[in-house]
């Protein structure tokens, strides 16, 4: 019996992290100090049961949708805005006129700290960004058309990646699904990932803007990153090589 209560209190800690999003098996079991055997068997008996829905090493919550913007915005909250403090600095530099900003709902905190910096131009996917930054005093917004996401209001698509494929910018601040350091950046579908390398192909340099959650999610698709790109979460910045 006490073993059957033991693996039942189990099996509703992984329903919960799941309901945040996918995780791996390695970090299902790091999380909750258990073997990774015990794990997949774990996952493999909820599957059965339809909670969850098994992944590419790891697990989602059955029916797991990503949260909308609006409610994004108001999760990690004081995570986001130490990543902002730190992205801020790289715009101390004067040679940086043109950036790109993604969206997201930390990248809609950048914009926020950006709002006066008429000597900067701002090319954004975002559609929350474009408004925030859309005033007198504030810097020259170029907006890139395409198809709208419902959930992160932001454009991919053909007529993104035209646009894209034809602009240069000094700093690229992305964010993501996922972070990896070796696959790059984690996106719920090819067309986001698709954009997300895109960009970073033309950028002098990328900036990723992503708290630590985001490490080890498992995802649909990836986009690879430059050597050199850098991720900044609430503990610090990290090159990658």
């Amino acid at each position: 019996m006490a073993i059957r209560s033991g693996t039942q209190r189990r099996r509703e800690a992984i329903l919960g992290l799941l309901k945040t999003g996918s995780w791996s098996i390695p970090r299902l079991a790091g999380a909750l100090e258990t073997s990774e055997s015990t794990i997949r068997r774990d996952l493999r008996d909820m599957a059965a049961d339809g909670e969850i829905i098994r992944t590419i090493g790891g697990a989602a919550a059955a029916g797991y949708v990503e949260p909308p913007l609006g409610e994004r915005m108001e999760q990690q909250a004081e995570a986001k805005d130490a990543i902002v403090a730190r992205a801020l600095a790289h715009l101390d530099d004067a040679r940086v006129r043109t950036v790109f900003l993604d969206a997201g709902s930390t990248a809609v905190r950048l914009a926020e700290r950006i709002r006066d910096r008429s000597e900067l131009t701002v090319v954004t996917r975002g559609l929350e960004i474009a408004l925030t930054l859309a005033h007198p005093a504030g810097p020259t917004v170029i907006m890139i058309g395409g198809e709208v996401s419902t959930l992160s209001h932001g454009t991919t698509g053909a007529l993104s990646d035209h646009a894209l494929a034809r602009i240069h910018v000094d700093i690229a601040f992305l964010g993501a699904d996922a972070v990896d350091t070796a696959q790059g950046l984690g996106e719920p579908s090819l067309d986001e990932a698709r954009t997300k390398e895109l960009i970073a192909e033309r950028a002098g340099a990328v900036i990723v803007l992503a708290d630590s959650s985001k490490a080890g999610r498992e995802v649909a698709a990836w986009a690879p990153m430059p050597p050199g790109w850098t991720w900044i979460d609430e503990h610090g910045e990290h090159t990658q090589g």
